[in-house]
């Protein structure tokens, strides 16, 4: 069952529900540790000429769906009702992260423009990297005049720049400057850490599943175990095929 048939199915969450997270996260956490454990074993290297050169990821049966109440914590993009959901557990100063968001705009294109998937971006701003938290926030300060993933893009695309400066605020107003948001309320957001509690609210969901590298990225309930545009069509298009 797809994740928006399982919504309309249960009802989503409510009150009732949400004494539930918890537990649900807990089981979720262990699950996803399995899969990744087993994940060299859905991957291989093709001979020349003998198929696709990775083979897509599989779970076990009954493997439980994701928590989808804590998508409330991540940032969303595209329809709420798509068939499948794509969520990425990033690090704004993580070199693989900054590669496979390279493949976002094919994705928003193909799949998210499509109505097909939807986004959920959850920050996972790591202790060994001093501005990923900064920057985490810079996002959330451009997201509060709809620029989110404006400044998700430059963010990454300039990730060799801002991410080796002592103090990288100059960038990310000059990127602001580029987006053209109102300066002085940016830099108020930021230097006053304004959306610093929504970052720490992502870091927090990412610890309680266990999710420690960067990017993690899911497909439904599947991890992929080689992040990159092969496998996350692959998979999204086999979960379509599915419903």
């Amino acid at each position: 069952m797809g994740e928006a048939k399982r919504r309309h199915a249960t009802g989503g969450s409510g009150p009732g529900r949400q004494g539930q997270q918890h537990k649900q996260a807990l089981l979720w956490s262990g699950a996803l540790l399995a899969v990744l454990a087993l994940g060299g074993l859905a991957v291989y290297l093709a001979t020349p000429g003998s198929g696709p050169a990775i083979a897509l990821p599989e779970v076990p049966a009954g493997t439980p769906p994701f928590p989808a109440e804590l998508d409330s914590y991540g940032v969303q993009l595209g329809d709420p009702d798509a068939p499948v959901v794509v969520r990425e557990f990033a690090d704004y100063q993580c070199p693989a992260c900054a590669s496979f968001a390279r493949v976002h705009e094919r994705f928003k294109t193909e799949y998210i423009d499509t109505g097909k998937a939807r986004l959920v971006f959850f920050e996972l701003p790591l202790a060994q990297h001093r501005n990923a938290m900064p920057a985490a926030q810079a996002a959330r300060c451009a997201g509060d005049q709809g620029e989110y993933w404006g400044m998700h893009d430059l963010l990454f695309a300039h990730q060799s720049r801002w991410s080796t400066e002592r103090d990288p605020l100059a960038s990310f107003n000059g990127y602001a400057d580029q987006l053209k948001l109102n300066q002085g309320r940016f830099e108020r957001c930021l230097t006053r850490e304004q959306r610093r509690e929504e970052v720490e609210a992502s870091l927090s969901i990412s610890r309680q599943l266990r999710v420690a590298s960067t990017p993690t990225v899911l497909v439904d309930n599947i991890p992929l175990s080689s992040p990159g545009w092969e496998q996350l069509s692959g998979v999204i298009e086999r979960q379509l095929d599915a419903q």
